[in-house]
This record gives C-alpha cells, sequence and structure tokens, in this order.
C-alpha cells in the first residue's frame, strides 16, 4: 500500500535552497569539519540565511544524547570531544566575514559540563578571530548544572537563548528528559548572572496545545525576565517523530506575536516558518535599540 504524504499548507512553502553563498557555506563547512543546525534540524529557511551569510553552527559533534520527540538531529551515545573546534569555527567566521554568529549544539548529557566550556571556547575564539562579529548562543539546559551556565554567562554572548519548546503539559511527550521548570529557572538565573544580557527563547506550536496554554507560557518566560520571543509551526520530520496536531495559519501567528509585545517582550518573530535563530541578528539589534546589552 503506497501511504500519500501529508499535504502542508500553501504558506509553509519555502524557496528550494540554492544559490552561490549556499553553495559556498556548504562547501566551508565540509571543509573545516563543522556542523549547522540549519542543515542537521532540516530549517525551512536554509536557503535565506545561507544566501544572506549567515548560519547557526552546531558544536560538540551531530549525535544528541536526547530523544526529543520533535527533533530531526540524530540521537545516540556521542564519542570523544573535539577541543580544536572553537578555533576552526572562528576562522570559519571570519573566512565568511560574518558579522552576526548563532552557535547551538547538541545535548552532551555525557559530559561533566555538558559541554559549557566548549560554548565558551567558542565564544572567546571568534572574538579573537573576528572581533567584529557579534556571538549568540542556543544552550541546551546542561541538566541544571548551573555552575555551567555561568561559564558560558562569564564568556559574554551578545545574546543568550535556551528554547521552551512547547507547553509545560507537553513537556513529557515532546521533550521527556527535559523539565519546564528548569527552563524557567535558567533563564531567570541567566538575568542573575548579568542583569544586562538579552535572554530569548522559541516555542513551537501544531503540537496539541491550548491558546491558553501559549498565553500562561509567555506570561511564565516574562516573568522570568525573557526579553526576545521566537514562534514557529512544528513540522514533522519523519514518520518516527511526533505528528503535527494543527497547522496554525498566518493570521494567528499574528495574534500570538500581538499577544506577545502586549505582555512585554521587546521583539517577537512569529510565523509558519520562524526557527530560533530566525533573523537573530535584528532581535539582538531591537534589544540594543531598547537598552539591553550591547548589541
Amino acid at each position: 500500500m503506497v501511504v500519500e504524504r501529508e499535504r502542508k499548507p500553501v504558506w509553509l512553502k519555502a524557496r528550494f535552497p540554492g544559490g552561490e553563498r549556499f553553495s559556498e557555506i556548504k562547501a566551508l563547512m565540509r571543509e573545516h569539519g563543522l556542523h549547522t543546525v540549519c542543515e542537521e534540524a532540516r530549517c525551512p529557511n536554509i536557503g535565506e540565511c545561507f544566501n544572506a551569510g549567515t548560519a547557526t553552527f552546531m558544536i560538540l559533534g551531530d549525535v544528541c544524547t536526547r530523544a526529543c520527540g520533535f527533533c530531526a538531529v540524530t540521537s545516540g551515545r556521542p564519542v570523544g570531544l573535539d577541543l580544536l573546534e572553537p578555533v576552526r569555527l572562528a576562522r570559519t567566521v571570519a573566512l565568511l566575514g560574518l558579522d552576526y554568529a548563532v552557535i547551538t549544539s547538541v545535548n552532551r548529557d555525557d559530559l561533566a559540563d555538558g559541554g559549557a566550556g566548549v560554548f565558551a571556547a567558542c565564544i572567546r575564539a571568534v572574538r579573537s578571530h573576528a572581533p567584529g562579529c557579534r556571538v549568540e548562543v542556543l544552550i541546551p539546559d546542561f541538566e541544571g548544572n548551573w555552575d555551567a551556565l555561568a561559564t558560558v554567562v562569564q564568556a559574554g554572548p551578545v545574546v543568550l537563548n535556551h528554547n521552551t519548546e512547547t507547553v509545560p503539559r507537553l513537556y513529557r511527550r515532546v521533550r521527556p528528559k527535559g523539565r519546564y521548570a528548569r527552563t524557567l529557572e535558567l533563564l531567570r538565573r541567566v538575568k542573575e548572572l548579568d542583569p544586562a544580557m538579552p535572554t530569548k527563547t522559541g516555542i513551537m506550536v501544531g503540537l496539541g496545545e491550548r491558546f491558553e496554554e501559549i498565553e500562561q507560557t509567555l506570561r511564565d518566560l516574562r516573568a522570568s525576565g525573557v526579553e526576545l520571543l521566537t514562534v514557529g509551526q512544528y513540522l514533522r520530520p519523519s514518520a518516527k517523530h511526533l505528528p503535527v496536531a494543527r497547522y496554525y495559519p498566518p493570521e494567528e501567528f499574528a495574534a500570538i506575536a500581538e499577544l506577545g509585545r502586549a505582555l512585554g517582550f521587546r521583539q517577537v518573530e512569529s510565523g509558519p516558518l520562524v526557527r530560533s535563530s530566525y533573523h537573530a541578528a535584528d532581535q539582538a539589534r531591537s534589544a540594543a535599540r531598547a537598552g539591553i546589552g550591547i548589541g
């Protein structure tokens, strides 16, 4: 029996990735043994971002110690740690001439600090090799290791992002090794460590959440001091991942953005194809204009 492929709404169509800049960035990543979350997580905006000369680097390998129900990144048991990765990443940033770079990672629960030391080394290396480039980090929860969090904060990223992903009721199914309360605590602790550092988070919709749950989650995030928010449609990477409960139309994303701004978020990116690092530099500039961080 042939199973018909799921038909997506017309507003979810993204341009097929291509172009000279797209090919150049992919080639540089392969040459220097680097990974991007744009490729690993099959981001629909990869063409737009690569052709604009931006990318979200994924450090600490391409195998994650967790198996979240929404994520396309390979899960399993990582092997080893590449201590030269920060230098290779920084040199690639310099070669690309980036003025803004986002660095994220797989979860490395096998490491005592969850990889925080490598995050910090990457920030310092980029500052050394490409001093004009600002660095945003999208970090895991480090299993609640707050010393590890402090290591990253002290390295001085211009924005610290940690994704909430979904509403608390769905955490056990969507993010089984994550904890909603831990996410809120992490974002709150960043402000305790550095009150001037802009904090950011992202959620997905379409997993079965209710609007009132989205609203309460946004209220919780504002109470934890978060200023920057991304909201996007969950897209099922494969048949083994969680099914899409519902596709939100653009007008509902607009309503969520309006709610976020009313609650006090400085910048909200909300749309069907929005992902964590979408228009990241613009969000950082918005935070700077509001007097948050150094932009």
